[in-house]
Protein backbone atom coordinates (compact mmCIF):
# COMPACT_ATOMS: atom_id res chain seq x y z
CA UNK A 1 0.00 0.00 0.00
CA UNK A 2 1.39 3.35 -1.13
CA UNK A 3 1.65 7.13 0.71
CA UNK A 4 -1.12 8.54 1.11
CA UNK A 5 -1.50 11.12 -1.73
CA UNK A 6 -2.68 14.96 -1.03
CA UNK A 7 -3.82 17.59 -3.83
CA UNK A 8 -1.93 20.82 -3.88
CA UNK A 9 -5.41 22.83 -2.75
CA UNK A 10 -5.09 20.28 -0.24
CA UNK A 11 -1.95 20.86 1.24
CA UNK A 12 -3.02 25.12 0.94
CA UNK A 13 -6.13 24.84 3.09
CA UNK A 14 -4.11 22.41 5.29
CA UNK A 15 -1.48 25.16 5.59
CA UNK A 16 -4.78 27.94 5.94
CA UNK A 17 -6.18 26.38 9.15
CA UNK A 18 -3.24 25.23 10.95
CA UNK A 19 -1.82 28.67 10.79
CA UNK A 20 -5.35 30.04 11.78
CA UNK A 21 -6.18 31.75 9.20
CA UNK A 22 -9.68 30.87 9.50
CA UNK A 23 -10.16 32.66 13.26
CA UNK A 24 -12.26 35.34 13.56
CA UNK A 25 -11.44 37.98 15.26
CA UNK A 26 -11.82 37.52 19.32
CA UNK A 27 -11.52 40.74 21.50
CA UNK A 28 -10.80 38.35 24.39
CA UNK A 29 -8.24 36.55 22.85
CA UNK A 30 -4.32 37.00 24.48
CA UNK A 31 -2.14 38.96 22.10
CA UNK A 32 -0.18 35.86 22.23
CA UNK A 33 -2.49 33.28 21.52
CA UNK A 34 -1.23 32.38 18.09
CA UNK A 35 0.37 29.11 16.89
CA UNK A 36 2.64 30.78 14.47
CA UNK A 37 4.39 32.90 17.28
CA UNK A 38 6.02 29.59 17.97
CA UNK A 39 7.95 29.94 15.28
CA UNK A 40 8.27 33.71 14.43
CA UNK A 41 6.34 36.30 12.27
CA UNK A 42 8.15 38.69 10.01
CA UNK A 43 7.76 41.85 10.74
CA UNK A 44 8.31 43.59 7.37
CA UNK A 45 6.88 46.70 5.46
CA UNK A 46 3.63 48.79 7.06
CA UNK A 47 1.70 45.32 7.53
CA UNK A 48 3.81 42.94 8.98
CA UNK A 49 3.97 41.17 12.34
CA UNK A 50 0.63 42.66 13.79
CA UNK A 51 -1.26 42.76 10.85
CA UNK A 52 -0.29 38.93 10.92
CA UNK A 53 -1.91 38.76 14.04
CA UNK A 54 -4.71 40.34 13.36
CA UNK A 55 -5.46 37.86 10.35
CA UNK A 56 -5.27 35.31 12.64
CA UNK A 57 -8.17 36.20 14.82
CA UNK A 58 -5.98 38.19 17.64
CA UNK A 59 -7.02 41.33 18.64
CA UNK A 60 -4.23 44.09 17.63
CA UNK A 61 -3.71 47.49 15.87
CA UNK A 62 -1.38 49.33 14.03
CA UNK A 63 1.67 50.20 15.75
CA UNK A 64 0.06 48.78 19.06
CA UNK A 65 2.55 46.57 20.21
CA UNK A 66 1.83 45.09 23.60
CA UNK A 67 4.71 44.07 26.17
CA UNK A 68 4.03 40.58 26.06
CA UNK A 69 5.68 40.38 22.16
CA UNK A 70 9.16 41.00 20.99
CA UNK A 71 10.90 41.59 18.12
CA UNK A 72 14.00 39.82 17.06
CA UNK A 73 16.53 39.29 14.43
CA UNK A 74 16.33 35.95 13.72
CA UNK A 75 15.43 33.29 10.77
CA UNK A 76 17.23 34.79 7.36
CA UNK A 77 18.39 37.75 9.48
CA UNK A 78 14.99 39.52 9.51
CA UNK A 79 13.04 41.25 12.12
CA UNK A 80 10.34 38.30 14.06
CA UNK A 81 7.72 38.62 16.20
CA UNK A 82 7.72 35.95 19.68
CA UNK A 83 6.49 36.15 22.60
CA UNK A 84 8.62 37.78 25.33
CA UNK A 85 7.94 35.07 27.79
CA UNK A 86 9.29 32.72 24.87
CA UNK A 87 12.65 34.73 24.20
CA UNK A 88 14.99 32.03 26.01
CA UNK A 89 13.50 29.19 24.62
CA UNK A 90 13.76 31.19 20.96
CA UNK A 91 17.56 32.24 21.15
CA UNK A 92 18.31 28.43 22.01
CA UNK A 93 16.02 27.00 18.84
CA UNK A 94 18.03 29.85 16.53
CA UNK A 95 21.36 28.70 16.79
CA UNK A 96 23.20 27.03 13.85
CA UNK A 97 22.91 23.31 13.74
CA UNK A 98 26.54 23.07 12.80
CA UNK A 99 29.32 25.47 11.91
CA UNK A 100 28.82 24.88 8.14
CA UNK A 101 25.61 26.28 8.59
CA UNK A 102 26.80 28.82 10.99
CA UNK A 103 29.14 29.97 7.76
CA UNK A 104 25.98 29.63 5.62
CA UNK A 105 24.11 31.46 7.83
CA UNK A 106 26.71 34.92 7.42
CA UNK A 107 27.00 34.08 4.01
CA UNK A 108 30.28 36.41 3.07
CA UNK A 109 31.22 37.28 6.53
CA UNK A 110 32.79 33.88 6.55
CA UNK A 111 35.25 33.98 4.17
CA UNK A 112 37.38 36.33 5.86
CA UNK A 113 36.72 34.72 9.15
CA UNK A 114 37.74 30.98 8.14
CA UNK A 115 40.86 32.68 6.40
CA UNK A 116 42.00 34.24 10.23
CA UNK A 117 41.24 30.43 11.68
CA UNK A 118 37.75 31.53 12.81
CA UNK A 119 35.07 29.35 12.61
CA UNK A 120 32.19 31.01 12.24
CA UNK A 121 30.34 29.98 15.72
CA UNK A 122 32.92 30.87 17.65
CA UNK A 123 32.83 34.54 15.49
CA UNK A 124 29.42 34.64 16.42
CA UNK A 125 29.63 33.91 20.02
CA UNK A 126 32.36 36.89 20.15
CA UNK A 127 30.06 39.21 18.15
CA UNK A 128 26.99 38.60 20.99
CA UNK A 129 29.26 39.06 23.49
CA UNK A 130 30.86 41.80 22.39
CA UNK A 131 27.19 43.34 21.15
CA UNK A 132 25.59 42.55 24.50
CA UNK A 133 28.67 44.35 26.40
CA UNK A 134 27.78 47.75 24.25
CA UNK A 135 24.72 48.05 24.21
CA UNK A 136 23.90 48.97 27.62
CA UNK A 137 21.02 51.67 27.15
CA UNK A 138 18.75 51.64 23.94
CA UNK A 139 20.82 52.25 20.72
CA UNK A 140 20.06 52.65 17.28
CA UNK A 141 21.76 50.38 14.76
CA UNK A 142 23.98 53.16 13.55
CA UNK A 143 25.39 53.56 17.10
CA UNK A 144 25.58 50.40 17.89
CA UNK A 145 27.76 49.52 14.77
CA UNK A 146 29.91 52.46 15.46
CA UNK A 147 30.85 50.90 18.59
CA UNK A 148 31.16 47.56 16.99
CA UNK A 149 33.57 48.75 14.77
CA UNK A 150 35.98 49.63 17.09
CA UNK A 151 35.89 46.73 19.54
CA UNK A 152 36.16 44.18 17.00
CA UNK A 153 39.41 43.15 14.79
CA UNK A 154 39.89 43.25 10.76
CA UNK A 155 38.30 39.92 10.01
CA UNK A 156 35.27 40.78 11.32
CA UNK A 157 35.07 44.15 9.59
CA UNK A 158 34.53 45.21 6.12
CA UNK A 159 34.88 48.20 3.93
CA UNK A 160 31.63 49.26 3.03
CA UNK A 161 31.29 51.46 -0.74
CA UNK A 162 27.71 52.69 0.15
CA UNK A 163 28.29 54.11 3.39
CA UNK A 164 31.68 54.80 2.86
CA UNK A 165 33.03 53.36 6.27
CA UNK A 166 34.32 50.42 7.76
CA UNK A 167 31.88 48.59 9.57
CA UNK A 168 30.70 44.84 10.70
CA UNK A 169 29.72 42.79 7.57
CA UNK A 170 25.64 42.78 7.91
CA UNK A 171 24.61 39.08 8.83
CA UNK A 172 27.22 38.42 11.57
CA UNK A 173 25.64 41.60 13.23
CA UNK A 174 21.94 40.79 12.48
CA UNK A 175 22.39 36.94 13.87
CA UNK A 176 24.29 37.78 17.00
CA UNK A 177 22.05 40.36 18.19
CA UNK A 178 19.24 37.57 20.47
CA UNK A 179 22.61 35.39 21.04
CA UNK A 180 23.29 38.73 23.08
CA UNK A 181 20.22 39.16 24.45
CA UNK A 182 19.28 41.86 22.64
CA UNK A 183 15.33 42.61 20.99
CA UNK A 184 14.76 45.32 18.90
CA UNK A 185 12.73 48.56 19.54
CA UNK A 186 9.49 48.08 17.71
CA UNK A 187 8.76 51.02 14.95
CA UNK A 188 11.95 52.35 14.77
CA UNK A 189 14.14 53.17 12.10
CA UNK A 190 17.02 53.26 11.62
CA UNK A 191 16.03 50.03 14.05
CA UNK A 192 16.37 50.66 18.01
CA UNK A 193 18.19 47.59 19.49
CA UNK A 194 17.96 47.19 23.65
CA UNK A 195 18.76 44.81 26.21
CA UNK A 196 15.78 41.89 26.22
CA UNK A 197 14.55 41.98 30.26
CA UNK A 198 14.86 39.13 31.87
CA UNK A 199 17.06 37.21 29.59
CA UNK A 200 19.25 34.62 31.04
CA UNK A 201 22.45 35.86 32.12
CA UNK A 202 23.98 32.28 31.15
CA UNK A 203 22.46 32.21 27.39
CA UNK A 204 24.63 35.23 26.71
CA UNK A 205 26.94 34.39 23.77
CA UNK A 206 25.96 30.78 23.42
CA UNK A 207 25.91 29.59 20.51
CA UNK A 208 26.89 26.48 19.45
CA UNK A 209 24.77 23.39 20.34
CA UNK A 210 25.76 20.34 22.48
CA UNK A 211 27.38 17.55 20.33
CA UNK A 212 25.04 14.85 21.85
CA UNK A 213 22.08 17.61 20.75
CA UNK A 214 18.24 15.90 20.28
CA UNK A 215 17.29 16.76 16.72
CA UNK A 216 13.90 18.13 18.60
CA UNK A 217 15.52 19.24 21.52
CA UNK A 218 13.85 22.49 21.16
CA UNK A 219 10.43 21.50 21.69
CA UNK A 220 7.67 23.48 19.96
CA UNK A 221 10.27 26.13 19.08
CA UNK A 222 12.20 23.37 16.82
CA UNK A 223 12.51 25.34 13.54
CA UNK A 224 12.16 21.96 11.39
CA UNK A 225 9.60 20.62 13.46
CA UNK A 226 8.16 24.21 13.21
CA UNK A 227 8.25 23.98 9.32
CA UNK A 228 6.90 20.99 8.95
CA UNK A 229 3.90 21.41 11.24
CA UNK A 230 2.87 25.30 10.40
CA UNK A 231 4.45 24.74 6.31
CA UNK A 232 3.87 20.81 5.82
CA UNK A 233 3.83 19.11 4.42
CA UNK A 234 7.27 19.34 2.74
CA UNK A 235 10.51 17.97 2.10
CA UNK A 236 14.12 18.76 3.54
CA UNK A 237 15.35 20.79 0.69
CA UNK A 238 12.65 23.41 1.08
CA UNK A 239 12.70 23.68 4.74
CA UNK A 240 15.97 24.19 4.32
CA UNK A 241 15.81 26.82 1.83
CA UNK A 242 13.04 28.14 4.45
CA UNK A 243 15.52 28.31 7.29
CA UNK A 244 18.51 29.28 5.04
CA UNK A 245 20.38 26.01 6.67
CA UNK A 246 22.81 23.64 5.09
CA UNK A 247 19.90 20.67 3.58
CA UNK A 248 22.11 17.80 4.96
CA UNK A 249 21.86 19.69 8.68
CA UNK A 250 18.04 19.58 8.47
CA UNK A 251 17.56 16.37 7.28
CA UNK A 252 19.80 14.81 10.39
CA UNK A 253 17.57 16.48 12.57
CA UNK A 254 14.44 15.60 10.76
CA UNK A 255 11.46 14.49 13.71
CA UNK A 256 11.03 10.67 13.84
CA UNK A 257 7.50 11.18 13.58
CA UNK A 258 7.39 12.80 10.14
CA UNK A 259 5.49 10.46 7.81
CA UNK A 260 5.55 10.20 4.04
CA UNK A 261 2.60 11.88 1.43
CA UNK A 262 2.66 11.89 -1.98
CA UNK A 263 1.80 15.45 -3.81
CA UNK A 264 2.25 16.11 -7.44
CA UNK A 265 4.01 12.85 -7.94
CA UNK A 266 6.66 13.63 -4.85
CA UNK A 267 7.27 12.01 -1.77
CA UNK A 268 6.83 14.82 1.12
CA UNK A 269 6.17 14.47 4.68
CA UNK A 270 4.30 15.81 7.07
CA UNK A 271 3.90 15.27 11.06
CA UNK A 272 1.93 12.38 11.92
CA UNK A 273 -0.01 13.70 13.90
CA UNK A 274 -0.99 16.56 11.37
CA UNK A 275 -1.96 13.82 9.34
CA UNK A 276 -5.66 13.77 9.89
CA UNK A 277 -6.05 17.46 9.61
CA UNK A 278 -4.07 17.12 6.12
CA UNK A 279 -6.31 14.70 4.92
CA UNK A 280 -9.61 16.25 6.01
CA UNK A 281 -8.91 19.70 4.40
CA UNK A 282 -9.32 17.69 1.50
CA UNK A 283 -12.87 19.16 1.86
CA UNK A 284 -13.65 23.15 1.99
CA UNK A 285 -15.20 24.79 4.55
CA UNK A 286 -18.56 25.96 4.06
CA UNK A 287 -17.72 29.53 3.57
CA UNK A 288 -14.64 30.53 1.47
CA UNK A 289 -12.04 32.36 3.93
CA UNK A 290 -10.55 35.38 2.24
CA UNK A 291 -7.71 37.07 3.75
CA UNK A 292 -5.35 40.37 2.59
CA UNK A 293 -2.25 38.62 3.35
CA UNK A 294 0.86 41.02 3.75
CA UNK A 295 3.94 40.36 1.39
CA UNK A 296 5.89 38.48 4.41
CA UNK A 297 3.06 36.47 5.52
CA UNK A 298 3.86 32.86 7.01
CA UNK A 299 1.41 31.41 4.09
CA UNK A 300 3.40 33.06 1.80
CA UNK A 301 6.98 32.34 2.95
CA UNK A 302 6.87 28.59 2.01
CA UNK A 303 9.64 27.66 -0.50
CA UNK A 304 7.43 25.38 -2.59
CA UNK A 305 5.89 28.00 -4.62
CA UNK A 306 4.96 25.86 -7.20
CA UNK A 307 2.20 24.40 -4.29
CA UNK A 308 1.21 27.70 -3.62
CA UNK A 309 0.71 28.97 -6.72
CA UNK A 310 0.38 26.41 -9.11
CA UNK A 311 0.93 28.93 -12.83
CA UNK A 312 4.74 29.52 -12.67
CA UNK A 313 3.91 32.56 -14.86
CA UNK A 314 2.43 34.30 -11.58
CA UNK A 315 5.52 33.74 -9.40
CA UNK A 316 7.34 36.86 -10.65
CA UNK A 317 4.28 38.74 -9.86
CA UNK A 318 3.65 37.48 -6.50
CA UNK A 319 7.47 37.46 -5.61
CA UNK A 320 9.14 39.79 -7.45
CA UNK A 321 13.05 40.48 -6.18
CA UNK A 322 11.78 44.12 -4.70
CA UNK A 323 8.62 46.04 -3.98
CA UNK A 324 6.32 42.64 -3.36
CA UNK A 325 2.80 42.82 -3.03
CA UNK A 326 0.24 41.66 -0.77
CA UNK A 327 -2.35 38.23 -2.11
CA UNK A 328 -5.42 37.74 -2.02
CA UNK A 329 -6.21 34.68 -0.57
CA UNK A 330 -9.47 32.72 -0.90
CA UNK A 331 -10.23 29.32 0.78
CA UNK A 332 -6.41 28.99 0.02
CA UNK A 333 -5.98 30.12 -3.07
CA UNK A 334 -3.99 32.96 -4.27
CA UNK A 335 -6.57 35.10 -6.83
CA UNK A 336 -4.87 38.16 -7.01
CA UNK A 337 -2.69 41.07 -5.42
CA UNK A 338 -3.06 43.83 -3.17
CA UNK A 339 -1.23 46.85 -2.60
CA UNK A 340 -2.14 49.76 -0.39
CA UNK A 341 -2.50 53.30 -1.85
CA UNK A 342 -2.82 55.33 1.30
CA UNK A 343 -4.26 59.22 0.62
CA UNK A 344 -4.03 61.01 4.34
CA UNK A 345 -6.09 59.08 6.39
CA UNK A 346 -7.62 57.77 3.48
CA UNK A 347 -6.62 53.74 2.67
CA UNK A 348 -7.55 52.67 -0.67
CA UNK A 349 -6.20 49.28 -2.65
CA UNK A 350 -4.92 48.58 -6.48
CA UNK A 351 -6.18 45.66 -6.77
CA UNK A 352 -5.13 42.68 -9.52
CA UNK A 353 -7.60 40.10 -10.04
CA UNK A 354 -6.05 36.76 -11.22
CA UNK A 355 -9.53 35.29 -11.94
CA UNK A 356 -12.73 36.69 -12.46
CA UNK A 357 -14.20 37.65 -9.14
CA UNK A 358 -17.68 36.62 -8.49
CA UNK A 359 -19.83 39.12 -6.36
CA UNK A 360 -19.42 37.35 -3.16
CA UNK A 361 -15.79 37.03 -3.32
CA UNK A 362 -15.50 41.15 -4.24
CA UNK A 363 -18.01 41.57 -1.36
CA UNK A 364 -15.44 39.55 1.03
CA UNK A 365 -12.41 41.25 -0.38
CA UNK A 366 -14.11 44.88 0.22
CA UNK A 367 -15.18 43.46 3.41
CA UNK A 368 -10.96 42.70 3.82
CA UNK A 369 -10.53 46.27 2.62
CA UNK A 370 -12.76 47.70 5.55
CA UNK A 371 -10.88 45.46 8.08
CA UNK A 372 -6.95 46.67 7.00
CA UNK A 373 -8.63 50.56 6.80
CA UNK A 374 -9.54 49.96 10.68
CA UNK A 375 -6.33 48.23 11.34
CA UNK A 376 -4.43 50.92 10.41
CA UNK A 377 -6.50 53.77 12.16
CA UNK A 378 -7.58 55.18 8.31
CA UNK A 379 -10.84 55.68 6.64
CA UNK A 380 -11.56 53.00 3.66
CA UNK A 381 -11.03 54.97 0.06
Amino acid sequence: MGNPVVTAAQVRRHRLRVQQLDRPVDPARAVTDAAVLDLGVQDTGPDGALWALALRGVPVAAHAWDDALALAWTVRGAPHAYRRADLPAVQRAVRPYSDADAGKRIYDAAKPLRAADLRPLDALARVARTMREVVDEPLDKGGVSTRMTRELPDPYLRWCRSCGVTHMWEMPFRLAALHGGLELEPDTSPPVLRRAPRFPARQVGVVERPADEAPDADGRFDLVRGVLHLLGPTDPKHAAAFLDAPPADVRRRWPADAVPVELDGSEVAVLAGDLPALQDAARGGDEPVVRLLGPYDLFLQARDRHVLVTDPDRHKALWPVLGRPGAVLADGDVVGTWRPRARGRRLALELDPWVPWDAGLQEAVAAEHARLAAFRGAEVA
